[in-house]
């Protein structure tokens, strides 16, 4: 499979900006858009409400949650993650249910050829969680990386205890390769992580999507709706 692009330099990052999905699932309507300053606001409200969900999964940080996640400290994130995301390194999405911010999707560690590689990782509001917001918001990921943006392996480390997270990855179909021990400092020490992979070969016709939906866990709508 070729990645050039005759009579022209590559892209420095294909398929980004993007705009993905609609689709239903039984919480409601899922899209996914690039992050944007003014979800601070949201950003804030739902991290903050949300430590005890959230932290005892994500990277061992300096300074208190409830700092590291004001709305004043987003502004500073924002910035880096849309540097990221123009210097081809990362795809920062948010997730929006009924038009509203409820989580992040992020492709990180984006490398080129020859690896076409990455990680993906993600969170959602605890108020909506196991309603299918985060599973259909990572199938639209997963299927525009081995579309648009070209990539050929996909991975994802998780906690052996993080039932939520893992759940995600076996309805999608992630495989699991192994377990990296003492792999991150979360939570104030360094845990083991299992980590999960899919490539661009293991593809079903129509994607991870089309999986979703002939399961009967989401369904199709229109395009989404305009940039604003």
């Amino acid at each position: 499979m070729a990645h050039a692009y005759p009579g022209r330099a590559p892209a420095r990052h294909p398929g980004w900006p993007a705009r993905l999905g609609p689709l239903r699932v039984p919480g409601g309507v899922v899209a996914l858009r690039p992050v944007w300053l003014r979800d601070g606001a949201a950003w804030s409200a739902i991290r903050i409400r949300d430590e005890h969900h959230l932290a005892p999964w994500e990277p061992t940080m300096p300074g208190g949650w409830a700092e590291r996640h004001s709305r004043g400290e987003w502004p500073a994130r924002w910035v880096q993650l849309r540097a990221a995301a123009r210097r081809g390194a990362a795809l920062p999405f948010a997730v929006t249910l009924d038009g509203r911010f409820v989580g992040h999707v992020m492709v990180g560690n984006v490398v080129r050829e020859p690896l076409l590689s990455a990680y993906v990782g993600y969170w959602v509001d605890s108020r909506v969680s196991g309603s299918g917001v985060i599973t259909a918001a990572v199938a639209l990921v997963v299927d525009h990386c081995f579309g648009r943006v070209g990539l050929h392996r996909l991975e994802a480390t998780v906690r052996p205890e993080n039932a939520a997270s893992l759940r995600v990855l076996e309805k999608l179909g992630f495989r699991e390769e192994g377990l990296f021990r003492r792999y991150l400092d979360v939570d104030g020490a360094w845990r083991d992580h299992a980590c999960f992979a899919l490539t661009a070969d293991e593809m079903r016709p129509g994607g991870l999507t089309a999986r979703l939906v002939a399961a009967g866990r989401a369904e199709r709508m229109g395009d989404p709706s305009p940039r604003t």
